[in-house]
This record gives structure tokens, sequence and C-alpha cells, in this order.
């Protein structure tokens, strides 16, 4: 099913102000050199993508090996703690596979409700930001059989029955499962994402609490733990670096619900560019509910593997736009708000199945598809219509009032009159957020907090250390965005197994 017609702004590529009736005796004709105009708010448009470059360098930031070493530490940590939490009382998966993803729940890399999530911001709060997925069931056997329960759910959600399962997962769960009676007079649990949140972060509670009773040198410092719903939210410091990471307790799936198995059949920007195994491999369920439905009993279908699959099919100047357009709605809108940057990520999907491959790979056009997103949100929220890339049919603005749809349309037409001005904006809020994460690095390593590389136990394996530095380096800035699967063994976690797409480390 094809996504709702969007109203087409591409029009021709030529310069404005050419026109059919003139003729070389004209009175007044164009100079052949002047500027591209955005015809609704006059801004330049090689002034537009000269912000939307300044705004990429100053919003993505490199890593050197100092503090690639200080990401390791703290993924280490994180895996760690996790591995305890699974011997806490076997609830999790013995070896199971994480989703580590570039970005905060905050930043739109999965969609959760943001009213219910807080306010984080970079700089003032934290320095780099990762979303952790976290498989309290794993359901990868084939042969496993599962039963997604939609006939209480809005569409993109579902209630999940262990009415099939065997005794030892009923056994192990059954403390957090909502019960119904069945039909055939049997007792149905329904694993419900508002207990499983609970008692994850109480499990994470109880280990975080015992790391610190017997603290050790180089260990991340716990600097902040809230919970926020069903998300838990951590920042730890390292050394001079301070990261977020969301960690949010899910259902991991293997294969392709057939709630989404029309949009298969559908032609997609992604042919012939990735395989349709690698977008299918599998989906989640996340602890998050529709406007109508139980927040006990409902959780929230999400394709983030699948995004990731399809995100290195996206050119780098509609990448570009993205982030830019991004950065200007989340200050513009501010946090929290019904509006969140998923929606704008589901807006440029679409815009990659609607329009040629062969324009949106233009270089120079970062400005043209700015304006464009800008112009598909507002066009969303005055028909309260966002469909879901992957489920069509699932609108996610649906369930705003019209007032709310009108404000949020007025606020962007305010952007859209003058686009540059917010693009300055952004890029000095960018630039004060990295002059904060420098003064608190400054002040970090006056004050002589511990680096991983500043412990005296760790002088035996520096060399390693560094070519590990190196490694990771290298895989931050090749891999932006993609999938990382961690395989752990909860007794040995110093030798964790990862998976960066297809590759193996």
């Amino acid at each position: 099913m094809a996504a709702p017609a969007l109203s087409s702004r591409a029009g021709s590529l030529s310069s404005l102000g050419s026109s059919p009736t003139a003729t070389p005796s004209s009175s007044v004709s164009r100079p052949a050199c002047s500027p591209e105009l955005d015809f609704r708010s006059g801004s330049r448009m090689d002034e537009l993508n000269r912000l939307i470059q300044e705004f990429s360098k100053h919003d993505q930031r490199e890593y050197d090996d100092q503090r690639a070493l200080e990401i390791h530490t703290a993924k280490d940590f994180i895996f760690s703690m996790l591995g305890m939490v699974q011997k806490l009382d076997q609830k999790l998966p013995v070896a199971n596979e994480y989703l580590l993803l570039s970005g905060g729940v905050r930043d739109g890399v999965v969609d959760m409700d943001l009213d219910e999530l807080g306010v984080y911001n970079r700089g003032s709060d934290y320095d780099m930001a990762f979303t952790l997925l976290v498989p309290a069931l794993k359901l990868h056997d084939r042969n496993q059989p599962v039963t997604l329960d939609m006939r209480h759910s809005a569409l993109g959600h579902s209630w999940l029955s262990l009415r099939l399962f065997d005794e030892g997962t009923i056994t192990r769960w059954r403390d957090c499962c909502t019960l119904a009676d069945h039909l055939n007079g049997t007792t149905n649990y329904f694993f419900s994402p508002t207990l499983v949140a609970d008692w994850f972060q109480e499990a994470v509670a109880l280990v975080l609490a015992e790391v610190q009773r017997k603290p050790q040198r180089g260990t991340p410092r716990v600097e902040r733990v809230e919970r926020h719903s069903t998300l838990l939210s951590m920042i730890l410091g390292v050394g001079s670096s301070r990261m977020l990471y969301d960690i949010v307790p899910v259902v991991s799936f293997k294969g392709w619900p057939a709630v989404a198995q029309s949009w298969l059949m559908e032609n997609h920007f992604w042919d012939g560019k990735i395989t349709e195994e690698e977008v299918i491999s599998g989906f989640y369920l996340l602890p998050a509910c529709s406007a109508s439905g139980r927040r006990e009993n409902e959780w929230r279908l999400s394709f983030a593997r699948s995004e990731v699959q399809l995100k290195k099919c996206i050119s780098p100047g509609l990448m570009q736009a993205f982030q830019a357009c991004k950065a200007i709605i989340v200050k513009l809108l501010g946090q929290p708000s019904s509006v969140s940057p998923y929606h704008l990520r589901s807006i440029m999907l679409w815009a990659c199945d609607r329009l040629p491959a062969t324009y949106l790979a233009q270089e120079d056009f970062a400005a043209h598809f700015l304006l464009g997103l800008i112009d598909d949100l507002q066009h969303c929220l005055v028909n309260k219509t966002c469909p879901n890339y992957f489920i069509p049919q699932c609108n996610m603005l649906e369930h705003l009032c019209d007032e709310t749809s009108m404000f949020y349309a007025r606020k962007l037409a305010l952007v859209r009159s003058d686009p540059a001005e917010h693009l300055r904006s952004t890029i000095e809020q960018a630039k004060a957020a990295n002059r904060l994460t420098q003064e608190m690095q400054r002040r970090g390593s006056s004050s002589g907090l511990p680096s991983p590389q500043t412990d005296p136990s760790s002088t035996d394996h520096q060399q390693p250390d560094d070519r590990l530095a190196k490694k990771l380096q290298q895989l931050v800035t090749e891999n932006p965005g993609k999938s990382i699967s961690v395989f752990i063994n909860p007794d040995d976690v110093s030798r964790p197994h990862f998976r960066i797409d297809d590759k193996f480390f």
C-alpha cells in the first residue's frame, strides 16, 4: 500500500525566472549567473547549502584514540552490567543479542513517546548518546510458536501471549505477565511491557548498587540513572567523556510480521542496493503503547534493524538535510513533543521512495531536501497524517487533536519563511554544545578524573588497548548508525563478540 500522496515540490531543476514567452529582444532579461532562490522565503540556495554544511561540521564530532577507548570502556561496563542482571534470576537469555544504535531515543532512532522521557541536552548533560535494545525474550527459533494478538490494539501495536511457550519460560516470566482466561478455559499469560520494564529497571538498580559497593579503579562513573516510563536512561562518565545510554527492554524476533507483508510487495528505493533478506532479518516489540491502548499489555512494533540497513542507501546530501531539519524541529518545538524526530525519519524514507534516485544523489541539493522535508512535515501536520513507512495503513499522527497539529504546523511555517535564520540558530546551538563539552573535558583533565589509559593495572595491556582504540575509532567513523550486535557470555563478559551488519569482529 502506497503512502498518501504528498504535495510535489521538486518542480523544474532549471533556474528560476526563465519564461516560455521570453525572447532575446525582451527589454528585461535575467543574468545567466544569478543565484537560485527559494520561492517561499527568498533565501539563496547556495547560502542554505553552506549553512547545512557548517551545521554538519559542528554536529558530527571526530573521535581520537582516547575518546574511542572511553567509548569502549563505557560500552564494556554496560555489557558487564547486563551480564550481572542475567545472573540475578536467569530471566534474560544467556547468549543475548543486543542492538546498539548511535543516538538516543530522543533523537528518534526508535519510535517511543517523547512526552514521557524527560529532557537531556548534548553539551550540558552528555557528550554522546546511544540507544541499546536489550531483548528480554529472544524469539529467533522459527519453530517457536508465537502469538501476536492484535485484536485489542491499534495498528502497529500488539499484545504478546505466552500461552504457547514452554513451562520454563512461563515460570520465569510469570510475575511480568497479566492474566486472562482463554476460550478453552486455560489461563492466558500476556507479556506485560510495563511489568517487564519495572523488573528490568529494579534489576539494574540492584546490580549498580552492588558495583558501587565495590568500586574499582578505571570503572566508569555512574553520574545519573533515571527511569522514564519503560525507558532507563543512564549517563556514564569515563575520563573526560559523558555518555548517555538509553536502555530499552524489548522482544526480539527473526523474520517479518504478517501485518507488514504487503509493504514488501511495493517498489522501494533500496531495491537492487541491498537484499530483501537484509531488510527483513528481524523486528522488535518496544514497550510503548498507542493513545487508546492498554499500557500494561500493548507493545509497539519496531523495525529498527531494518532502518539501519536502509540508512546505507540514503544519499549523504539527504542525510545532512535530515540531521539539520531534525535539529531545527527539536529546537523549535522543544522536548518533550508530540511530534518526534522519528516522524521526520519516516517522511524521509517515503521521500526516498517517491523521488528519483538521480535527484536525491545530487551533492549540492541539500537545501532543496531540507525545504522539502519541512514542507512534507507541515503537510502531514495539517492533514494529521503520517504513515508508518513499514505499515503504511498505520497513521502515526492520528492521535493528535486539531489544535495541537495546527499549532505545530504554524510553528513550521515560521521556519519555512526564514530557513537560513533557523539554520544559523541551530549552528550556534551546536557550537555552544561543543564548547560545553570541551570545557567539561578541560575540567576533567585538570581535576585528574580517572581514565582507562591511566589505570596502573592496565599497563601491561596498553599496547592492545591502543590497537583496540584505533579499531573502534575506525568502526565508529566508517559505520555510523549501522547495526551492532553483541553476543555476551555472562560467565566471561571480558570477551564480547561483535557483529556490525554482516561483518564479525
